[in-house]
């Protein structure tokens, strides 16, 4: 792992990997400004002649899917809290600042996927969902699928109250392993735990499934955060995109 700017992971950083990706902390943040619906072609460094897109998050758990080339005169207009896609030369990116960035590749198929998962979008099944659509739409097998869980809130911080406890119960088998210190109707929620075990039971391998065990809200150095803030100052760009196939 590389801490600084951007944060990468093994998984995804060897050059025969075939992506380029990242987490990004707040310090790249602030030169980085992505307009929403609006795919960004950067000229600067490794992202020369790379079309960086972002669309609106509404914390559910639909996903675009980008199989065609892009232009500046392209727009999404709407709701999407996933992005996949096959096309070289694309990076799909997601906005956090406690919710977790989640990067997917399919090194056979040769498709990404950023997702944002809040602790709604998880327990509705985002990361199951966006593997399911992986595989329809593209043929991928989980078994191939390299995962990894960016920086969020931990669960050394993340408190939730009642009636986010009786949504997990209600959707996720097992709820019990992904909560601490439960006193009364709160508890610490561990949602990375959630989004690897929905990961692993969607047919990725754990040796597959990694994260970056950092905490949003611990770090103020590091990272945005709207739970320590009280508001929105600023969002992290989590993104990944396939680098064009060699002959």
């Amino acid at each position: 792992m590389e801490r600084g700017a951007v944060i990468t992971v093994p998984a995804f950083a060897s050059a025969r990997s075939g992506v380029r990706h990242f987490f990004g902390t707040r310090h790249h943040a602030a030169s980085l400004s992505v307009e929403v619906g609006t795919p960004l072609q950067s000229r600067q460094g490794s992202l020369r002649s790379t079309w960086l897109l972002s669309v609106k998050q509404v914390h559910g758990t639909d996903a675009l899917v980008v199989d065609r080339s892009l232009s500046g005169d392209d727009r999404f207009h709407g709701g999407w809290d996933a992005l996949v896609t096959d096309q070289s030369g694309v990076m799909v990116a997601v906005r956090t600042a406690d919710c977790v960035p989640v990067l997917v590749h399919d090194p056979k198929r040769r498709v990404v996927a950023a997702i944002h998962a809040g602790w709604r979008g998880a327990v509705a099944g985002i990361v199951p969902k966006t593997i399911g659509l992986m595989q329809s739409r593209f043929g991928s097998d989980p078994g191939q699928l390299r995962v990894s869980i960016g920086p969020s809130a931990g669960v050394c911080c993340y408190e939730v109250d009642e009636p986010v406890l009786d949504r997990l119960r209600e959707a996720l088998h097992g709820w019990e392993q992904v909560v601490q210190d439960r006193r009364g109707g709160r508890a610490h929620l561990n949602l990375k735990q959630v989004i690897r075990k929905q990961a692993r039971e969607s047919g990725a391998r754990e040796e597959h499934v990694t994260a970056v065990n950092l905490c949003t809200i611990c770090h103020d150095d590091l990272f945005f955060s709207y739970r320590r803030e009280g508001k929105v100052v600023g969002t992290m760009v989590s993104a990944i995109g396939l680098t064009p196939a060699r002959g």
